[in-house]
Protein backbone atom coordinates (compact mmCIF):
# COMPACT_ATOMS: atom_id res chain seq x y z
CA UNK A 1 0.00 0.00 0.00
CA UNK A 2 2.89 2.10 0.94
CA UNK A 3 4.58 2.14 -2.28
CA UNK A 4 1.11 3.74 -3.92
CA UNK A 5 1.18 6.61 -2.00
CA UNK A 6 2.75 9.60 -2.98
CA UNK A 7 4.13 12.29 -0.52
CA UNK A 8 2.23 15.60 -0.81
CA UNK A 9 2.78 18.93 -2.75
CA UNK A 10 5.92 21.06 -1.41
CA UNK A 11 7.15 24.27 -2.48
CA UNK A 12 10.19 23.56 -4.66
CA UNK A 13 12.71 26.16 -3.95
CA UNK A 14 14.54 26.26 -7.28
CA UNK A 15 11.46 26.22 -9.40
CA UNK A 16 9.76 28.91 -6.92
CA UNK A 17 13.03 31.18 -7.31
CA UNK A 18 12.29 30.90 -10.92
CA UNK A 19 8.63 31.86 -11.04
CA UNK A 20 7.69 35.30 -11.44
CA UNK A 21 6.23 37.37 -8.82
CA UNK A 22 3.27 37.74 -10.50
CA UNK A 23 0.50 35.10 -10.28
CA UNK A 24 0.48 32.22 -12.76
CA UNK A 25 -1.90 29.73 -14.30
CA UNK A 26 -3.86 27.39 -11.62
CA UNK A 27 -3.32 23.87 -12.65
CA UNK A 28 -5.95 21.47 -12.45
CA UNK A 29 -4.86 19.56 -9.45
CA UNK A 30 -4.77 23.41 -7.93
CA UNK A 31 -8.40 23.71 -9.01
CA UNK A 32 -9.34 20.64 -7.07
CA UNK A 33 -7.15 21.58 -3.92
CA UNK A 34 -9.36 25.33 -3.95
CA UNK A 35 -12.82 22.78 -4.35
CA UNK A 36 -11.62 20.74 -1.54
CA UNK A 37 -11.05 23.87 0.63
CA UNK A 38 -14.50 25.30 0.10
CA UNK A 39 -16.40 21.96 0.86
CA UNK A 40 -14.63 21.81 4.09
CA UNK A 41 -14.74 25.04 4.90
CA UNK A 42 -18.48 25.56 4.70
CA UNK A 43 -18.74 22.07 6.45
CA UNK A 44 -16.60 22.99 9.79
CA UNK A 45 -18.08 26.59 10.33
CA UNK A 46 -21.82 24.65 10.28
CA UNK A 47 -20.75 22.57 12.68
CA UNK A 48 -18.74 24.95 14.45
CA UNK A 49 -21.72 26.82 15.00
CA UNK A 50 -23.92 23.95 15.83
CA UNK A 51 -21.97 23.17 18.84
CA UNK A 52 -21.44 26.98 20.31
CA UNK A 53 -25.00 28.00 19.58
CA UNK A 54 -27.64 25.37 18.66
CA UNK A 55 -25.89 23.55 22.35
CA UNK A 56 -25.05 26.71 23.29
CA UNK A 57 -21.52 24.99 23.98
CA UNK A 58 -19.12 27.66 25.36
CA UNK A 59 -15.83 26.72 25.48
CA UNK A 60 -13.96 27.33 21.87
CA UNK A 61 -11.07 26.10 23.44
CA UNK A 62 -11.72 22.84 24.31
CA UNK A 63 -13.52 22.57 20.79
CA UNK A 64 -9.61 23.38 19.49
CA UNK A 65 -8.13 21.40 21.61
CA UNK A 66 -10.59 18.33 20.68
CA UNK A 67 -9.62 18.71 16.76
CA UNK A 68 -5.71 18.90 17.76
CA UNK A 69 -6.18 15.82 19.41
CA UNK A 70 -7.82 13.85 17.11
CA UNK A 71 -5.31 15.68 14.09
CA UNK A 72 -2.46 14.53 15.82
CA UNK A 73 -4.07 10.98 16.29
CA UNK A 74 -4.95 10.70 12.93
CA UNK A 75 -1.38 11.95 11.43
CA UNK A 76 0.67 9.27 14.17
CA UNK A 77 -1.61 6.04 13.00
CA UNK A 78 -1.78 7.33 9.24
CA UNK A 79 2.23 7.66 9.71
CA UNK A 80 3.07 4.27 11.99
CA UNK A 81 1.25 2.37 9.04
CA UNK A 82 2.96 4.46 6.19
CA UNK A 83 0.49 5.53 4.41
CA UNK A 84 1.68 8.74 4.62
CA UNK A 85 5.17 10.28 4.71
CA UNK A 86 6.08 13.77 6.39
CA UNK A 87 8.94 14.85 4.21
CA UNK A 88 9.82 15.16 0.66
CA UNK A 89 11.63 12.21 -0.24
CA UNK A 90 10.86 10.23 3.16
CA UNK A 91 11.09 6.52 2.60
CA UNK A 92 8.24 5.22 4.06
CA UNK A 93 9.98 2.66 6.64
CA UNK A 94 12.06 5.24 8.41
CA UNK A 95 11.74 7.14 11.46
CA UNK A 96 9.20 5.26 12.80
CA UNK A 97 10.37 4.68 15.57
CA UNK A 98 10.99 8.26 16.12
CA UNK A 99 8.85 9.16 19.38
CA UNK A 100 8.17 12.71 16.94
CA UNK A 101 8.35 11.66 13.65
CA UNK A 102 10.38 14.16 12.58
CA UNK A 103 13.96 16.18 13.65
CA UNK A 104 13.85 17.94 16.42
CA UNK A 105 15.55 20.85 14.30
CA UNK A 106 12.57 20.72 11.83
CA UNK A 107 10.12 20.69 14.58
CA UNK A 108 12.04 24.16 15.79
CA UNK A 109 12.13 25.62 12.30
CA UNK A 110 8.33 25.35 11.87
CA UNK A 111 7.96 27.62 15.54
CA UNK A 112 6.79 30.36 13.65
CA UNK A 113 4.05 28.76 11.66
CA UNK A 114 2.84 26.50 14.85
CA UNK A 115 2.37 29.92 16.95
CA UNK A 116 0.31 31.86 14.78
CA UNK A 117 -1.93 28.87 13.53
CA UNK A 118 -2.39 28.26 17.40
CA UNK A 119 -3.66 32.09 17.77
CA UNK A 120 -5.72 31.77 14.42
CA UNK A 121 -7.22 28.45 15.51
CA UNK A 122 -8.31 30.47 19.06
CA UNK A 123 -9.47 33.55 17.62
CA UNK A 124 -11.41 32.24 14.21
CA UNK A 125 -13.31 29.88 16.82
CA UNK A 126 -14.13 32.86 18.98
CA UNK A 127 -14.85 35.51 16.25
CA UNK A 128 -17.86 32.52 14.85
CA UNK A 129 -19.34 32.60 18.34
CA UNK A 130 -20.42 36.41 18.81
CA UNK A 131 -21.96 37.16 14.99
CA UNK A 132 -24.58 35.91 13.04
CA UNK A 133 -22.94 33.81 10.17
CA UNK A 134 -23.86 36.03 7.22
CA UNK A 135 -21.91 38.88 8.85
CA UNK A 136 -19.03 36.93 9.95
CA UNK A 137 -18.77 35.47 6.54
CA UNK A 138 -18.85 39.49 5.07
CA UNK A 139 -16.52 40.42 7.49
CA UNK A 140 -13.96 37.79 6.87
CA UNK A 141 -13.83 39.07 3.40
CA UNK A 142 -11.53 41.62 4.02
CA UNK A 143 -8.87 39.02 5.02
CA UNK A 144 -7.75 39.13 1.34
CA UNK A 145 -6.15 43.09 1.77
CA UNK A 146 -4.12 41.57 4.82
CA UNK A 147 -3.41 38.78 3.06
CA UNK A 148 -1.87 40.79 0.12
CA UNK A 149 -0.21 43.00 2.45
CA UNK A 150 1.57 40.34 4.43
CA UNK A 151 2.95 38.18 1.31
CA UNK A 152 4.43 41.52 0.08
CA UNK A 153 6.40 42.27 3.48
CA UNK A 154 7.28 38.65 3.90
CA UNK A 155 7.58 37.12 0.43
CA UNK A 156 7.94 40.04 -2.10
CA UNK A 157 4.69 38.60 -3.74
CA UNK A 158 3.01 41.47 -5.99
CA UNK A 159 -0.19 41.26 -8.15
CA UNK A 160 -1.18 42.36 -11.24
CA UNK A 161 -3.82 45.25 -11.41
CA UNK A 162 -6.51 42.54 -12.03
CA UNK A 163 -6.12 40.72 -9.26
CA UNK A 164 -6.20 44.30 -6.96
CA UNK A 165 -9.19 45.26 -8.98
CA UNK A 166 -10.77 41.90 -7.85
CA UNK A 167 -9.54 42.33 -4.57
CA UNK A 168 -11.24 46.19 -4.43
CA UNK A 169 -14.41 44.65 -5.60
CA UNK A 170 -14.60 42.09 -2.58
CA UNK A 171 -13.77 44.63 0.03
CA UNK A 172 -16.59 46.99 -1.19
CA UNK A 173 -19.00 44.74 -1.40
CA UNK A 174 -17.95 44.25 2.31
CA UNK A 175 -17.89 47.60 3.23
CA UNK A 176 -21.54 47.69 1.62
CA UNK A 177 -22.57 44.20 3.35
CA UNK A 178 -21.98 45.55 6.56
CA UNK A 179 -24.20 49.17 6.60
CA UNK A 180 -27.00 46.57 6.49
CA UNK A 181 -26.31 44.78 9.55
CA UNK A 182 -28.78 45.97 12.21
CA UNK A 183 -27.06 44.27 15.36
CA UNK A 184 -23.65 46.27 14.83
CA UNK A 185 -21.50 45.23 17.73
CA UNK A 186 -18.08 46.59 18.24
CA UNK A 187 -16.44 43.52 20.41
CA UNK A 188 -17.50 41.00 17.69
CA UNK A 189 -16.73 42.83 14.78
CA UNK A 190 -13.06 43.61 16.22
CA UNK A 191 -12.17 40.07 17.21
CA UNK A 192 -13.30 39.20 13.25
CA UNK A 193 -11.05 41.98 12.20
CA UNK A 194 -8.41 40.60 14.37
CA UNK A 195 -8.86 37.07 13.01
CA UNK A 196 -8.40 38.18 9.55
CA UNK A 197 -5.00 39.70 10.59
CA UNK A 198 -4.08 36.31 12.36
CA UNK A 199 -5.03 34.74 9.24
CA UNK A 200 -3.67 36.85 6.39
CA UNK A 201 -0.30 35.68 8.91
CA UNK A 202 -0.87 32.55 9.15
CA UNK A 203 -1.27 31.89 5.54
CA UNK A 204 2.23 33.73 5.00
CA UNK A 205 4.01 32.00 7.00
CA UNK A 206 2.87 28.69 5.37
CA UNK A 207 4.03 30.31 2.02
CA UNK A 208 7.56 30.94 3.74
CA UNK A 209 8.33 28.24 6.16
CA UNK A 210 6.87 25.94 3.46
CA UNK A 211 9.93 26.18 1.58
CA UNK A 212 12.80 25.38 4.29
CA UNK A 213 11.26 22.94 6.18
CA UNK A 214 11.13 20.44 3.71
CA UNK A 215 8.04 18.92 5.19
CA UNK A 216 4.77 18.01 2.91
CA UNK A 217 1.32 18.85 4.13
CA UNK A 218 0.83 16.18 6.64
CA UNK A 219 4.35 16.86 8.28
CA UNK A 220 3.48 21.01 8.61
CA UNK A 221 0.13 19.51 10.14
CA UNK A 222 2.01 17.06 12.31
CA UNK A 223 4.54 19.68 13.73
CA UNK A 224 1.55 22.46 14.15
CA UNK A 225 -0.01 19.90 16.52
CA UNK A 226 2.84 18.76 18.40
CA UNK A 227 3.89 22.41 19.40
CA UNK A 228 0.19 23.38 20.08
CA UNK A 229 -1.64 20.61 21.71
CA UNK A 230 0.52 20.87 25.28
CA UNK A 231 -0.04 24.92 25.12
CA UNK A 232 -3.88 24.76 24.37
CA UNK A 233 -4.08 21.37 26.40
CA UNK A 234 -2.10 23.74 29.76
CA UNK A 235 -4.73 26.64 28.64
CA UNK A 236 -7.64 24.82 28.88
CA UNK A 237 -7.27 23.05 32.54
CA UNK A 238 -6.01 26.17 34.59
CA UNK A 239 -8.89 28.30 33.13
CA UNK A 240 -10.81 25.77 33.89
CA UNK A 241 -12.69 24.98 30.90
CA UNK A 242 -11.96 21.24 30.82
CA UNK A 243 -13.76 20.77 34.41
CA UNK A 244 -16.50 23.06 33.21
CA UNK A 245 -16.85 20.56 29.68
CA UNK A 246 -17.39 17.50 31.98
CA UNK A 247 -20.51 19.46 33.66
CA UNK A 248 -22.22 20.58 30.64
CA UNK A 249 -25.28 19.09 30.50
CA UNK A 250 -25.56 17.82 26.20
CA UNK A 251 -21.79 16.23 26.71
CA UNK A 252 -23.32 12.89 26.53
CA UNK A 253 -26.19 13.98 23.98
CA UNK A 254 -25.75 11.96 20.75
CA UNK A 255 -26.49 14.92 18.81
CA UNK A 256 -24.07 16.73 20.72
CA UNK A 257 -21.63 13.58 20.27
CA UNK A 258 -22.02 13.62 16.60
CA UNK A 259 -21.46 17.68 16.25
CA UNK A 260 -18.06 17.38 17.95
CA UNK A 261 -17.02 14.30 15.97
CA UNK A 262 -17.68 15.45 12.65
CA UNK A 263 -16.44 19.40 13.97
CA UNK A 264 -12.87 17.25 13.92
CA UNK A 265 -13.08 15.18 11.21
CA UNK A 266 -13.90 18.63 9.08
CA UNK A 267 -10.92 20.22 10.74
CA UNK A 268 -8.87 17.44 9.76
CA UNK A 269 -9.92 17.89 6.66
CA UNK A 270 -9.91 21.66 6.21
CA UNK A 271 -6.59 21.65 7.50
CA UNK A 272 -5.09 19.18 4.96
CA UNK A 273 -6.39 21.34 2.20
CA UNK A 274 -5.34 24.80 3.73
CA UNK A 275 -1.83 23.20 3.60
CA UNK A 276 -2.49 22.43 0.23
CA UNK A 277 -4.42 24.97 -1.52
CA UNK A 278 -1.73 27.34 0.04
CA UNK A 279 1.27 25.32 -1.62
CA UNK A 280 -0.47 24.47 -5.06
CA UNK A 281 -1.76 28.17 -5.71
CA UNK A 282 -0.92 30.79 -2.99
CA UNK A 283 -1.72 32.49 0.05
CA UNK A 284 -4.03 34.58 -1.79
CA UNK A 285 -5.71 32.43 -3.58
CA UNK A 286 -5.97 30.16 -0.39
CA UNK A 287 -7.98 33.70 1.15
CA UNK A 288 -10.19 34.13 -2.29
CA UNK A 289 -11.57 30.19 -1.79
CA UNK A 290 -12.22 31.36 1.65
CA UNK A 291 -14.92 34.29 -0.21
CA UNK A 292 -16.12 31.97 -2.73
CA UNK A 293 -17.61 29.49 -0.47
CA UNK A 294 -19.28 32.46 1.44
CA UNK A 295 -21.86 32.39 -1.00
CA UNK A 296 -22.68 28.73 0.43
CA UNK A 297 -22.16 29.66 4.15
CA UNK A 298 -24.64 32.09 3.70
CA UNK A 299 -27.54 30.50 2.52
CA UNK A 300 -27.11 27.82 4.97
CA UNK A 301 -26.44 30.29 7.64
CA UNK A 302 -29.42 31.80 7.20
CA UNK A 303 -31.70 28.57 7.18
CA UNK A 304 -29.97 27.19 9.59
CA UNK A 305 -28.84 29.60 12.32
CA UNK A 306 -30.77 32.76 11.54
CA UNK A 307 -29.33 35.84 10.96
CA UNK A 308 -29.94 38.93 9.33
CA UNK A 309 -33.78 39.94 7.84
CA UNK A 310 -33.53 40.64 4.53
CA UNK A 311 -31.48 44.15 3.60
CA UNK A 312 -31.27 45.09 -0.04
CA UNK A 313 -27.73 46.49 0.89
CA UNK A 314 -26.77 43.32 2.37
CA UNK A 315 -27.80 41.59 -0.54
CA UNK A 316 -26.09 43.98 -3.12
CA UNK A 317 -22.66 43.59 -0.86
CA UNK A 318 -22.82 39.74 -0.72
CA UNK A 319 -23.09 40.17 -4.59
CA UNK A 320 -20.10 42.08 -4.94
CA UNK A 321 -17.95 40.13 -2.59
CA UNK A 322 -19.04 36.88 -4.92
CA UNK A 323 -18.41 38.70 -7.89
CA UNK A 324 -15.40 39.68 -6.46
CA UNK A 325 -14.39 36.83 -5.99
CA UNK A 326 -15.25 34.85 -9.22
CA UNK A 327 -13.48 38.11 -11.16
CA UNK A 328 -10.32 36.84 -9.07
CA UNK A 329 -10.80 33.16 -10.12
CA UNK A 330 -11.10 34.04 -13.50
CA UNK A 331 -7.85 36.10 -13.62
CA UNK A 332 -6.07 33.09 -12.01
CA UNK A 333 -7.18 30.50 -14.20
CA UNK A 334 -6.28 32.48 -16.67
CA UNK A 335 -2.73 33.76 -15.43
CA UNK A 336 -3.45 37.20 -15.59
Amino acid sequence: MASNNQNLPLYDTKDNKEKPQHASTMSRQGVFAAVSYMLCAVLLIMFNKAALSSYKFPYVNVITLCQMLCSCAFLYVLRRWKIISFTAGESQGKDTNSKILVPLRTVLHTLPLAFSYLIYLIVSMESVRGINVPMYTTLRRTTVAFTMLFEYLLAGQKHSLSVVGSVGIIIFGAIVAGVGDLAFDPYNYAVVFTANICTAIYLASIARVGKTSGLNSFGLMWCNGLICTPFLLFWTYFSGDLEMTLQFPHLFSPGFQAVMVLSCLMAFSLNYTVFINTTRNSALTQTICGNLKDLFTVGIGWLLFGGLPFDLKNVIGQSLGFLGSCVYAYCKLKGK
